[in-house]
């Protein structure tokens, strides 16, 4: 039987379904923005709610086309801290006719490695560091190559960061100061490894690398593996934080939905490269859901 798989993030909702032999029979990525003024406010917003349990009754149906049983789904850094979460959990579980469990950052931190470290088994042996960037929160895990060394989860994120700091359009320029201190005060408080590779998932590391191969639309496969230059991170990053956010859209590699918030979040890659010295950042579309994935298929 397919094995379904959900993960509810603070801008996305996600669907995978795989087959036994791990082959991706979907692979789907929605726009819920659950956490749109969550920093601000400490709660869900209705129409985000609204959005997201819309997306949950479309990956009911796939679900039930695909035969497959009942889902497995997580949630993130937005349910984790929402104080009226229940107003969302209670109808999406109804609908999907399965329990949502709601991970801490530790967890979430795992569940990226396993993704990353199944999908690059070539990098067995070599220390890097796997940068989660989400958007309510990063979670970022080194490893030696073989086991996980240290994984912490920062409130940090593309929606929040933008909601917080990049109020203008463009952004002015005591904006990204205060969007670039806010990054740097939190990676200020982590020890990590110096020199090593960056891998980035989900979908701000891949939008970074379909920018970099000018892809008109989002393919899995082919931002998968896709090796950017510190360099070249910090001149998207540049060329993000001048532009409109109608000029990012129309920029491609960028998914629309992501082109309000997308500079939020490349600016914590770009930061992180920066503190550890990188020599570069690769790229992985196979994030926590397919660490559930792989997981599942191991307990077997």
């Amino acid at each position: 039987m397919a094995t379904a798989v959900i993960d509810i993030g603070t801008n996305t909702v996600l669907l995978l379904i795989v087959d036994e032999q791990l082959r991706p029979l979907a692979d789907v990525c929605r726009f819920g923005r659950l956490g749109q003024g969550l920093d601000a406010s400490g709660r869900l917003a209705d129409d985000a709610i609204a959005r997201s349990l819309e997306i949950c009754r479309d990956y009911r149906r796939q679900i039930d086309e695909l035969h497959a049983g009942p889902p497995i789904i997580v949630a993130t850094q937005a349910l984790r801290e929402a104080d009226n979460r229940v107003a969302f959990t209670e109808q999406a579980e109804a609908i999907l006719g399965a329990p949502i469990e709601i991970i801490a950052g530790q967890r979430e931190a795992e569940l990226a490695f396993i993704a990353v470290a199944r999908t690059f088994p070539e990098l067995a042996g070599t220390p890097y560091v796997v940068v989660d960037v989400g958007g309510g929160s990063t979670e970022l895990i080194t490893t030696d190559g073989g086991r996980v060394v240290s994984a912490v989860s920062l409130p940090i994120g593309a929606v929040r960061l933008t909601e917080r700091h990049l109020r203008s359009d463009p952004a002015r320029p005591d904006e990204v100061r205060a969007l670039i201190a806010d990054i740097d005060a939190h990676l200020a408080t982590l020890e990590l490894p110096t020199g090593v590779p960056v891998v980035g998932t989900a979908g701000t590391a891949t939008t970074i690398a379909a920018i970099a191969k000018g892809l008109s639309r989002h393919d899995p496969e082919r931002v998968t593996g896709v090796r950017v230059s510190p360099m070249a991170v910090d001149a998207q990053l540049a060329r993000m934080l001048t532009q409109t956010v109608a000029q990012r859209r129309a920029t491609r590699g960028i998914e629309p939905q992501r082109a309000d918030v997308i500079a939020g979040g490349v600016a914590i890659y770009a930061r992180v490269l920066h503190k550890i010295d990188a020599p570069l950042l690769i790229t992985c579309d196979r994030g926590i859901r397919w660490g559930l994935a792989y997981e599942r298929s191991t307990a077997r």
